[in-house]
């Protein structure tokens, strides 16, 4: 390692992060150039740049594909139909609208990645918005607190989570006994704070619902088929990975798009330039771009470097490590996108426990498929909990903010970072907080 290497490409990460938070050029410019800078410097070349891009081809597949498939059926006007449906439902009582996002969120991201729920429903989001006179913003940040937190209920409902969970080699029953309940509150705290951060929508209520518009579904029989496709696609989500032959998410939701591609052209709803021109490439250029950053820290060692601080600070304390962990990788999540984090922090975590003896040599092996010694799954369990509800305090910490932020401006409205911070810090406090208590209780007392 090249010690001016390291220190580049540690400046150059902060130097990202500053200017996204402080909004002095867009989040994506500010990715992208930070990513082109490392290559421009010889920190790697553009092959190794395109390589990390492609370890991560499963996340960028899957949110390509589905933002194909949300865009292919608007000309249908499937979108403000649903949401007029809803507020109805609602009786046009912000609290009810509130609390109906939770429970059409909270089932969903159980069983489907959080982004992906984001972006299948976010759309439902603005004319919902709209009927009630109310801002959209908030109401997408209440779903991204919901998404994030809701990913917790299951192993697969938040990358971050399957990540880690997959680096242990836990079960999906096991998961559900152990750490459910964990997701279970984490979306509990969110209802609770609902009647304070969303004081005015809360208190929000549409007294004349007849004069609400009915948008009339365009093109009937082109959605009845794109139903068929859709509900494929969510089929295959879920029992895609364990078939004989395995279908990951990202294969499915890139032939989902295909064929709604293909429905579109066919039936002449919209063309295919059109659709694909509307895809939130900005989006998929930041997480390409922040992909090459961690790529550069991995790279040059820094993330080696750091599991030597971890075991110099916590030695073999599990308690205080747990804890410890929990509070960093939560903090630390709320600057960094929570997937390349955790892919960062997995083999850091691994490193300490076989520098401090907590753990053999073996468990270094890419393909280990043993078990940990329980004494230590703690510590992994506090970093599914703090990378994945971490990701709530701004913009940036979540894979689904960052998708939430690019449908809100295309619908006209930019979520700004300070606006995030309002909602998010509050919301990431008390959830790191009754997160600690959880594992403290449940695994270590």
């Amino acid at each position: 390692m090249e010690n001016w290497q390291a220190i580049l490409s540690v400046i150059t990460f902060i130097g990202v992060i500053i200017l996204v938070m402080t909004e002095w050029v867009h989040l994506t410019i500010a990715a992208l150039l930070g990513a082109l800078l490392l290559v421009f410097t010889n920190v790697m070349t553009l092959e190794q740049a395109v390589g990390y891009i492609g370890n991560s081809h499963g996340t960028l597949g899957l949110f390509f594909g589905v933002m194909v498939l949300v865009r292919a059926f608007e000309p249908t006007k499937i979108f403000e139909y649903l949401a007029t449906q809803i507020v109805i439902l609602a009786k046009g009582q912000g609290k009810r609208l509130l609390l109906g996002i939770v429970a059409i969120v909270t089932p969903i991201c159980a069983v489907l990645p959080n982004a992906t729920t984001v972006m299948l429903l976010a759309p439902l989001i603005p004319p919902m918005a709209q009927e009630v006179g109310i801002n959209f913003v908030p109401l997408l940040i209440l779903m991204v607190f919901i998404a994030n937190s809701a990913g917790l209920l299951t192993l697969v409902g938040d990358p971050a989570t399957f990540i880690v969970g997959d680096a242990v080699n836990i079960s999906f029953t096991d998961y559900l006994l152990k750490l459910s309940l964990g997701g279970v509150i984490a979306v509990l705290t969110v209802i609770v704070t609902l009647p304070f951060l969303f004081r005015k929508i809360w208190n929000t209520k549409l007294d004349n619902l007849e004069e609400l518009p009915h948008p009339q579904i365009n093109h009937p029989r082109a959605l009845s088929v794109g139903a068929v496709i859709v509900l494929f696609v969510l089929v295959f989500f879920v029992i895609g990975e364990s078939l004989p032959v395995p279908i990951s998410p990202a294969a499915v939701a890139l032939l989902g798009a295909a064929l709604a591609l293909l429905l579109s052209h066919h039936s002449k709803i919209d063309s295919v330039n059109n659709i694909l021109r509307d895809v939130d490439w900005s989006t998929l250029i930041f997480f390409m771009s922040i992909f090459v950053l961690i790529g550069g820290l991995e790279k040059t060692g820094v993330i080696n470097g750091l599991s030597g601080v971890l075991a110099a600070i916590l030695g073999k304390n599990i308690i205080l490590g747990s804890l410890v962990l929990l509070f960093f990788v939560g903090l630390l999540s709320s600057v960094v996108p929570n997937i390349p984090l955790v892919v960062g922090m997995v083999p850091l975590l691994k490193q300490y426990l076989v520098t401090v003896g907590l753990a053999p040599p073996e468990v270094l092996a890419q393909d280990f498929q043993g078990q940990f010694p329980p004494e230590v799954l703690p510590l992994f369990y506090a970093m599914m909990f703090g990378a994945t509800l971490g990701g709530n305090g701004t913009l940036v910490g979540a894979s689904s903010n960052i998708v939430a932020a690019g449908i809100s401006e295309q619908h006209g409205k930019r979520i700004s970072f300070k606006t995030f911070l309002h909602y998010g810090i509050p919301v990431m406090l008390l959830q790191l907080v009754t997160s600690a208590f959880y594992v403290l209780v449940r695994f270590l007392l």
